[in-house]
């Protein structure tokens, strides 16, 4: 069983490797339709093995606003169905094939490859070679096993009798593959046993059942503490299990009687295993025709449950720990989280603007829910640091961490803006020039903060240009109209004069911070598009690691 699971780890792990952007491009294209959604999901879950990868790197992707709740429910729907393969690959390999003479080779030219290229995707597909030929030795050797201990004890005593029987197997096939993590290698275990003559034909059935419905505890483990999209993923996978469980129960007899019928008139062999891969894949099927045309309330129900403080200001939206385990899904991610922060602080940059005195206590509220925000970036992007990154990735945090400075600095110069009594000396300004001159330069402030939104339709980021050079301007003419008033023709106290420039001060560095932190954005946007359509943005001179760790311990 240790060469099993090795295996499979081994096997897992190098093809999510070999796969990398190929999975991310597959998400992004394949799933505008709910077949489609399906499609990919079987089609992901077969390359990789895993349909516990697939549906936490699906809740991922839905974090990251690349899926809608519908796609991601298809692309669960399509995983359970692909995660039948690999009992199709031990009943077609493991038991009409010497094991021995190809798994050996396997494990060498494997390990060959990941030995000449360690780090790239002729290592990673290396090691999945050699953790096959892992895997189907120790099928062989739990085959060797089972023959034997079928010849010493009777199962069928062991499960017991009754009715309670078939619910007391599901329980045994859900508790293997909570233990194991992964519902393929409790399922090619119960395969394996069946073959081996030690689990009875509906025995084995009733533990596949439990299996498959085992899986539901990786994405209900991976949906702990995370974001309410999460949470509705997982809930949508653990009701479709369910579902198909209790009906694959319910017809449990049925379903083998036609199996069997059908593969007596098609000449196909009758062994344990064959029978119940076939099993496996026609209870999966016919758990997605159920479900497909309730598929749209399901997603309603979901849409109004788990709606809790995960959707405050304070609380990330895109971000968690799930997307982690793809470094290129969570940049995604990260910049969702940080338009978020953008807009956040444009509405309080134009609230800080219309009032006078002293912050109101929404604006010290919101200034607090953005500092929580920005510093769960800061600890995110630290996290994201300790995982194997490309350089291309990794030249990229650095950036995230400028943007979030830039916010920080302009909500807290929006509360200091804010806290500024403006009314004594506007009111003595009124009269003259330099009042006109004020109310042309908010009006510039104000165009240029509605403009920075990086997620609005006609944003560019050349089209930053002329509106800061608009506000430098006007705030040059105004810092001179103030001077001059003061100085020359006495239209303002000296008292006022300070305040006033102190006032204007805060405001002009905000526009500036709101520019930059949308500029930056904008590049990294474009330079994260670039990555993934396999362009090759100019590297940032900063070292990466340093520049990151040193950024983000600032802003945590």
């Amino acid at each position: 069983m240790g060469l099993f699971l090795l295996g499979m780890r081994l096997m897992t792990d190098g093809l999510k490797l070999a796969a990398g952007q190929a999975l991310r491009e597959i998400l992004a294209r394949s799933t505008a339709t709910q077949l489609r959604g399906v499609a990919s999901g079987f089609l992901m879950t077969s390359v990789v093995q895993s349909s516990s990868a697939i549906t936490v790197a699906t809740i991922g992707f839905v974090n990251a606003g690349l899926l809608s709740l519908a796609q991601a429910l298809a692309v669960t729907y399509g995983s359970n169905i692909g995660t039948t393969t690999t009992g199709w690959l031990v009943a077609a390999v493991g038991f009409h094939v010497n094991v021995a003479a190809f798994a050996l080779p396997l494990i060498g030219v494997g390990m060959a490859l990941r030995v000449i290229q360690r780090d790239g995707r002729m290592g990673a597909l290396g090691e999945a070679l050699a953790g096959f030929g892992v895997f189907f030795l120790g099928i062989d050797a739990l085959r060797g096993a089972f023959e034997s201990a079928s010849l010493q004890f009777e199962f069928g005593a062991l499960a017991g009798a009754g009715p309670l029987r078939a619910f007391a197997l599901v329980a045994v096939g859900f508790a293997l593959t909570v233990l194991m993590q992964s519902s393929s290698a409790a399922i090619a275990i119960i395969l394996t046993a069946a073959g081996g003559g030690v689990v009875p034909m509906g025995s084995g059935a009733a533990l596949v059942i439990g299996a498959n419905i085992g899986t539901t505890s990786t994405a209900g483990l991976a949906a702990l503490g995370a974001t309410a999209n999460a949470k509705r993923v997982a809930a949508g996978h653990v009701a479709f299990n369910l579902l198909t469980g209790c009906v694959a129960l319910a017809l449990l007899p049925l379903l083998l009687v036609l199996l069997q019928t059908a593969r007596d008139f098609l000449h196909l062999d009758s062994e344990p295993a064959a029978v119940l891969a076939s099993f496996h894949t026609l209870f999966n099927l016919l758990g997605v025709a159920l479900l497909w045309p309730l598929t749209p309330r399901l997603i309603r129900f979901l849409e109004h449950r788990f709606r809790r403080p995960d959707e405050d200001l304070a609380k990330p939206r895109h971000i968690d720990r799930n997307v982690l385990e793809t470094p290129s899904l969570a940049l995604d991610a990260l910049i969702l989280e940080l338009g978020r922060a953008g807009r956040i602080v444009r509405e309080l940059a134009l609230s800080a603007l219309s009032g006078a005195g002293r912050p109101s206590e929404g604006q010290r509220g919101v200034r607090e829910a953005l500092d929580t925000l920005l510093r769960s970036i800061g600890e995110y992007v630290q996290q994201l640091q300790r995982r194997p990154l490309s350089a291309e990735l990794a030249a990229l945090l650095p950036e995230v961490l400028r943007v979030s400075r830039y916010y920080v600095a302009a909500a807290e110069l929006a509360l200091s803006a804010a806290a500024s009594d403006t009314h004594a000396w506007r009111l003595q300004l009124e009269p003259f020039a330099a009042a006109e001159r004020l109310r042309s330069f908010l009006t510039r402030v104000e165009e240029l903060i509605r403009f920075a939104d990086v997620q609005g339709e006609d944003f560019r980021e050349a089209g930053l240009e002329l509106p800061l050079a608009d506000v430098q301007r006007s705030y040059h003419e105004l810092k001179q109209e103030l001077l001059s008033a003061a100085g020359t023709r006495g239209e303002i106290s000296i008292q006022h004069l300070v305040d006033a420039l102190e006032w204007l001060s805060h405001v002009h560095r905000l526009a500036e911070q709101v520019e930059r932190g949308a500029r930056f954005l904008a590049r990294l946007r474009e330079r994260t598009r670039l990555e993934s359509s396999g362009g090759r943005p100019e590297a940032t001179a900063v070292e990466p690691s340093a520049a990151s760790a040193e950024a983000a311990a600032q802003i945590s």
